[in-house]
């Protein structure tokens, strides 16, 4: 069972990804908000204050939400682990530059920090003891990840926890040998309380009742609990949304802790920055290559020239346009039809802060957070 789908992501017309500025009215802005969206105070909103008193405040004022705080505790130390072995994979000593030799799920060639960082995160995410499922980018199912099973493939479920997380742990890893920003994408689900394995079962049995709570993580992100990422740059970001605005932190090497540094972030309305790999552009149907020629030349609806910014690294590309504006996009074309980028790991959880950051993401014909994988 493949629990990833490519997202048929377009912007106007294309199979593209596509996140932008969302100028649209008040009932539509209505829309876009989370269920049972969180409760924050003026502490939320002070920068300076450390991820770990922010997610305490939240805890306080939203009982509901409590476990996350360890959860979240996970992630803020996994980034910081992994922020620290790309720092250092430049160093002749640390062996982890170039490739595993190993493809993973996605047909792609793994690199040495891939897989690193895959265990990396799923060790710290699994042993917060609040996950029912981890699915990870790398792996065709989520796997056990004991040492001694580690090449096993056994699927990790524990009957009774609250949330299903999915992620992918070094987005933009192609780059990394040539010191690119690359970055953590993750998404946090409910789980599916009805998912049972029985300790007595045999043989299809058992696959068959693992089937139905691995189904927990083919979820449309209209369903996200949480999302998150971690950028690996000239510093390190950690944004996150819980469904009520975008916060944005920085990690302070001095102390130690990721400490707000942009609450609640607004996509600017006014851009000039468009974000396209423009090199395929003879490959992306008529519709997209018109837009795009548009943009380039000031002859769109807005008369405005358009300037290409393009790192190639999807969490740098998104990061730029959640603070400076613009639009983002993966077209599909002859060689990809539905693009690049996985709905489940990569689309969907982007799709959630970018919407709550105020921006659209949508397939060109409809919203890509109500896509099911």
């Amino acid at each position: 069972m493949k629990i990833f789908s490519f997202a048929a992501l377009a912007l106007f017309a294309a199979p593209a990804a596509a996140f932008a500025p969302a100028n649209i009215n008040a009932s539509r802005n209505t829309s876009l908000q989370a269920k049972n969206a969180p409760v924050f105070d003026e502490v939320c909103e002070t920068t300076g204050v450390t991820l770990k008193r922010f997610m305490a405040e939240v805890a306080m004022l939203n009982p509901e939400l409590s476990e996350l705080t360890t959860l979240f505790g996970a992630i803020d130390t996994a980034c910081k682990a992994i922020t620290n072995l790309v720092k250092r994979s430049q160093l002749p000593s640390s062996e982890t530059l170039g490739l595993e030799g190993e493809v993973n799920i996605q047909g792609e060639d793994q690199k040495k920090l891939d897989v690193i960082t895959n265990d990396l995160l799923k060790r710290a995410l699994r042993f917060t003891g609040k996950l029912g499922v981890l699915a990870s980018e790398e792996e065709d199912t989520p796997v056990d990840i004991m040492p001694a099973n580690a090449k096993k493939s056994e699927i990790v479920i524990d009957e009774g926890e609250k949330y299903v997380a999915v992620f992918d742990p070094l987005d933009g890893s192609s780059n990394v040998d040539a010191g690119i920003p690359t970055g953590t994408i993750i998404g946090i689900y409910e789980h599916d309380e009805n998912c049972v394995i029985d300790e007595n079962c045999v043989g299809e049995e058992c696959t068959e009742q693992e089937a139905q709570c691995l189904a927990n993580t083919l979820q449309p992100g209209t369903n996200l609990v949480a999302a998150a990422y971690c950028l690996y740059s000239s510093s390190t970001f950690f944004v996150l949304t819980l469904g009520n605005g975008v916060y944005g932190f920085t990690l302070d090497d001095q102390i130690g802790e990721f400490v707000l540094s942009h609450p609640n972030i607004k996509i600017p309305e006014d851009s000039s920055i468009i974000s396209f790999n423009e090199a395929n552009v003879e490959r992306w149907d008529a519709p997209m290559k018109e837009t795009l020629y548009k943009w380039r030349e000031g002859t769109g609806a807005s008369g405005k020239r358009y300037s290409s910014r393009y790192i190639g690294s999807m969490v740098g590309d998104v990061h730029r346009t959640l603070l400076y504006g613009g639009v983002f996009g993966y077209p599909g074309d002859t060689k990809n039809l539905k693009g690049k980028l996985r709905l489940l790991y990569e689309g969907a959880p982007m799709s959630f802060i970018m919407e709550q950051a105020g921006g659209l993401s949508t397939t060109g014909t409809k919203r890509v957070m109500e896509i099911v994988p």
